[in-house]
């Protein structure tokens, strides 16, 4: 879902994690990675702009990060 909401492909995260494409597409599939390179990943997509939610009784969830973020 936060590859998607920042319109990259597989390979674009991959880059930006510097993970392999098919370690994205497994990801995805939901196999089990390592800690540390779900922690690449998350990393990733949070300096291209996603904040990560915590669940709040509904489930986890994301949303892009706004101007008001750079401030906190």
């Amino acid at each position: 879902m936060a590859r998607v909401a920042l319109g990259l492909g597989v390979r674009e995260l991959a880059a930006l994690a510097k993970v392999a494409p098919a370690t994205v597409s497994r990801f995805e599939a939901g196999e089990e990675l390592k800690e540390r390179t779900v922690e690449a990943m998350q990393t990733a997509l949070e300096a291209a702009g996603i904040v990560f939610l915590a669940d709040d009784g509904n489930g986890p969830g994301i949303r892009l990060r706004n101007s008001l973020d750079a401030a906190e």
